[in-house]
């Protein structure tokens, strides 16, 4: 007979999400789905505030990434008010925006994946943590750590605080860069560089042992988007989009971000409250694509730092270009945070990054803005449509793992498929359905925007656990 298997949490992930397998009269997987089971409606609440709060506003989406969201929302007010930013002050958001990126794939790699990685993907759950890390490679542990620290330590020196900073606002940021701090920050680069050498050292070959999950963890043909400079090198805060096929030959190029109605789509689901995008010419689903370190990587010729340049070459030398299975993921977030530690030392060392002249001040002149940069997990957007007086009417936040959702669930069928087998279910299987989901590193408190009719399920117990009542819509 058929069954029905529900992971509910998905464990060690940013958020909150479910997996649900349904298994035919066969015992064969015949669906799988990833259901977000969160709502969060900052498009709604942030209606007639006042424009320019909504960068800090915005930042309270995230803890992990307010970064990205302050990066993206001010580009959008500096629409609005119709001005161009002082050189340093995109050069102080740069670095921010590295310090963020570096701070987070930190978190990803080591704390919430390195366990399935250094332990196993069928090691006990009760071992498979930080302190399990920790236990057999302490050293990777200490590094991890360290790493998060130099990003959060960055952000911190920068905007006077780790999470939520207030300092990059409409028009710049707040206040320059004073030159103890400046010192400060680029002695702490050579710790990161060393921490991400040894790792990388230790990772390289580690993942060649799993060569199950590298075929299986959504491993399939789709379209890769992103920004570029507009050479072909990495670029996270700004520049044109490009999107390229599974075979690496590029689809559309210099795309614009105000222009995203164009080529870029979305649909909502009944069962999740995480939006689906997709590229428009192709349609909903065949247009699925992916974002973040992965596509990132797919996109350029080059990373344009010597270190990074070098990994990604040996990458490329082991696994193909472009790289199809998402299992790369986690290689590709540490060839990221080599990059950008490289460009952050790259960006500190220019003779301008002290220059007092860090934001343009303006009225606005403009009902509309859009916003778009690369946050670790892929590209954010945030559209705003503002009154004549700078009072919110509308916004539109398109989140990176909302790019990811057609991908991901692809991906957890796709590997539930290959592990779950005639019925059989086994814990390292489970495990796998979650790891291919934590691959892409989901920030679900960012991403989950989208008011369907996803079921609601409530269950009234007393204090021994006894069911009282029940209530369901849908």
């Amino acid at each position: 007979m058929s069954q029905r298997i529900v992971i509910d949490p998905v464990t060690r992930i940013e958020g909150h999400a479910k997996v649900t397998i349904q298994l035919g009269d066969d015992g064969q997987v015949a669906d799988a789905r990833l259901h977000i089971t969160q709502l969060r409606g900052f498009e709604k609440f942030c209606e007639n505030r006042p424009f320019y709060e909504m960068p800090s506003l915005m930042a309270r989406i995230c803890g992990i990434c307010p970064v990205s969201h302050l990066i993206a929302s001010s580009k959008a007010c500096d629409a609005i008010l119709g001005v161009n930013i002082p050189p340093n002050a995109a050069r102080l958001r740069r670095i921010m925006n590295l310090a963020q990126i570096l701070q987070s794939h930190a978190l990803s790699v080591f704390h919430l994946s390195s366990p399935d990685l250094l332990l196993g993907m069928d090691s006990p759950p009760e071992n498979r943590h930080i302190f399990g890390v920790a236990a057999v490679a302490p050293e990777v542990a200490r590094d991890g750590i360290r790493l998060r620290q130099i990003g959060q330590q960055i952000i911190e020196m920068l905007g006077g605080k780790r999470i939520h900073p207030a300092w990059v606002v409409p028009g710049g940021v707040s206040s320059p860069l004073a030159e103890e701090k400046r010192d400060h920050i680029q002695a702490m680069l050579p710790d990161g560089i060393a921490a991400l050498q040894r790792t990388l050292d230790r990772f390289r070959g580690l993942f060649q042992r799993f060569p199950e999950e590298m075929a299986s963890f959504a491993n399939f043909p789709s379209l890769f988007l992103g920004l570029t400079d507009g050479t072909g090198k990495l670029e996270y805060y700004d520049g044109p989009l490009r999107i390229v096929g599974a075979d690496g030959a590029v689809v559309a190029d210099h795309l614009r971000a105000q222009d995203y109605p164009d080529y870029m789509s979305e649909v909502a689901e009944d069962d999740s409250y995480l939006k689906s995008a997709f590229y428009k010419p192709l349609g909903y689903p065949d247009g699925i694509y992916r974002v973040g370190p992965l596509a990132r990587l797919n996109l350029v010729t080059n990373c344009g730092t010597p270190l990074a340049d070098h990994e990604l070459g040996l990458l490329r030398t082991f696994a193909g270009s472009p790289l199809l299975g998402s299992f790369h993921y986690h290689h590709a977030r540490l060839i990221e945070m080599l990059h950008v530690i490289e460009r952050m030392h790259e960006l500190l060392s220019d003779r301008d990054v002290l220059s007092p002249h860090v934001r343009a001040f303006a009225e606005p002149n403009c009902e509309e803005g859009v916003g778009m940069s690369e946050a670790p997990r892929g590209t954010l957007l945030h559209h705003y449509k503002v009154d004549r007086n700078g009072l919110m009417r509308w916004a539109n936040l398109i989140i990176a793992t909302g790019h990811n959702n057609l991908a991901m669930n692809r991906g957890v069928k796709q590997v539930a498929t290959y592990f779950v087998r005639d019925g059989k279910l086994s814990e390292g299987a489970l495990n796998r359905v979650e790891a291919v989901v934590r691959a892409f590193d989901p920030c679900l408190s960012c991403s989950t925007h989208a008011i369907g009719q996803m079921p609601l399920d409530i269950d009234l117990r007393d204090a021994s656990g006894a069911l009282l009542d029940n209530c369901r819509r849908g």
